[in-house]
């Protein structure tokens, strides 16, 4: 009995030594691990949300000039980088080196503008136009008079004494058949029968000469109202092109010189490359004495006065991009300076790029110096959200367990598991908006990634 009471209190001893011992390792084993962590205090502080990007650097209007017609170049008074004017000719070909098509277009412009100038200022035409209406009416008048004398009594007496003859006339015709049917079986050489058919040719001449004077009573009434209808028409025609020009030259006239003016005009710039804008002088291919060909290159011009960037934001934050909102810039190629930018278009629809929907953003540089070049790549972050006096955390604290965000909390030693509900972000912070994490609480930076795996590790308490 007694050697049983000498092993329990050995087996006892030895348990409380081995749990002692263990007790020991973990304390130490925790403090290595506690040491090794890096922590945070939380607090309450601003927070600037960002929307990030990248783009390339252009101008506000960007124009590459290249030659339309062949020729030989003449003498040019720019260079790269200067500043030209809209209007302005960069370069010209020599005159004796242009195809005939143009050097004739210099004396269709000058004859077209006589034109339009004698149009635009000449009585002439509208004196003659008004004269061609005063004549018109003047032959309308005599048409229409000569018209009016077949509706009188005499021409109506003449028609119905032309109308009696020619029945007389007929009525003698039928008498001298009747009469030569009686002896049209005679011999030819028969006297009677002779006289018989000479009185039915006198009679068919007669009604000829009858219907002929009636016809001809007709014919004058009908030749007298064309006249009066050619007359109207003739009228209608000049007071129509008397109305053109009344009021001053005709617009269609106008039109065709004008129309010629511009043709000219358009072949004759072939010869000379002007700025259509106000720019500054990027590149210049072209050299006096080059022999160019249509599609030569000869400058590139760009408005430097606004430098743009274009970026690609994603559907999930075009929402709080709008015009307006500021953002910062940052160059690779020019190192120890940032630049400021203002938002100041948004593309209301998207394009789809490898099944990302993304939408074009215009960021304007509004700080932009010497050094900022088009063609330079720019990363842009626009301040979508500026929130004061918030909890934020450390992005670096967050961790996801079981679809939840977590952060640790270090309490009296021992690192805890606080669920965590977070709202707007920046690179480095992100806003608390429910929890039980309050102002003081220390958490931890970089707790182990065994955490979203396998569970917390030792000495974490739910």
């Amino acid at each position: 009995m007694r050697r049983i009471v000498i092993a329990v209190m050995a087996i006892a001893v030895l348990a409380v030594g081995g749990y002692l011992g263990v007790r020991y390792y973990l304390q130490v084993q925790q403090a290595q691990n506690l040491a090794s962590y890096q922590t945070a205090t939380v607090s309450r502080g601003n927070l600037t949300a960002t929307v990030g990007a990248t783009g390339v650097v252009r101008a506000n209007q960007s124009v590459v000039l290249a030659w339309q017609t062949s020729g030989i170049v003449g003498a040019s008074s720019v260079k790269e980088g200067d500043r030209v004017s809209a209007g302005q000719t960069l370069a010209s070909l020599k005159p004796d080196s242009l195809s005939q098509n143009i050097i004739l277009a210099k004396s269709d412009l000058l004859n077209a503008q006589k034109s339009l100038d004698d149009l635009k200022q000449s009585n002439v035409n509208k004196t003659k136009a008004w004269e061609g209406v005063l004549n018109a009416r003047q032959a309308q008048a005599q048409a229409q008079q000569a018209l009016e004398q077949f509706d009188k009594k005499d021409y109506k007496d003449k028609l119905d004494r032309a109308r009696e003859d020619l029945s007389r006339a007929k009525d003698d015709l039928k008498t001298a058949q009747d009469n030569f049917d009686k002896y049209k079986d005679y011999s030819a050489d028969n006297q009677t029968r002779k006289d018989a058919e000479q009185r039915l040719t006198d009679a068919q001449l007669n009604v000829n000469d009858k219907q002929r004077a009636l016809d001809l009573l007709g014919l004058q009434k009908d030749q007298a109202q064309a006249a009066a209808d050619s007359a109207d028409a003739a009228l209608s025609d000049a007071q129509r092109a008397y109305d053109r020009i009344k009021d001053g030259p005709n617009a269609n006239d106008v039109a065709v010189l004008q129309a010629r003016i511009d043709a000219a005009q358009s072949a004759l710039k072939l010869a000379h490359l002007d700025a259509p804008f106000d720019a500054t002088l990027t590149n210049a291919s072209t050299l006096p004495n080059d022999q160019v060909a249509p599609g030569t290159v000869a400058f590139r011009l760009d408005d430097l006065s606004r430098l743009l960037v274009d970026v690609r934001v994603t559907e999930v934050d075009i929402n709080r991009v709008s015009i307006g909102q500021k953002a910062t810039l940052n160059f690779d190629a020019i190192q120890g300076k940032d630049y400021t930018g203002e938002v100041v278009e948004v593309n209301g629809s998207g394009s789809a790029t490898q099944g990302v929907v993304e939408f074009i953003v215009t960021v304007q540089l509004t700080n932009a110096d010497g050094d900022v070049r088009p063609g330079m790549t720019a990363a842009v972050n626009i301040v979508v959200e500026e929130l004061t006096n918030v909890l934020v955390v450390p992005n670096k604290a967050v961790r996801v367990v079981d679809g939840q965000r977590v952060v640790y909390v270090l309490v009296n030693g021992e690192m805890q598991r606080a669920a965590v509900t977070l709202g707007s972000s920046s690179d480095n912070n992100s806003v608390v908006t429910d929890g039980s994490l309050k102002v003081g609480d220390t958490i931890v930076l970089n707790p182990p990634q065994v955490f979203s795996t396998n569970g917390p590790p030792p000495f974490v308490r739910r």
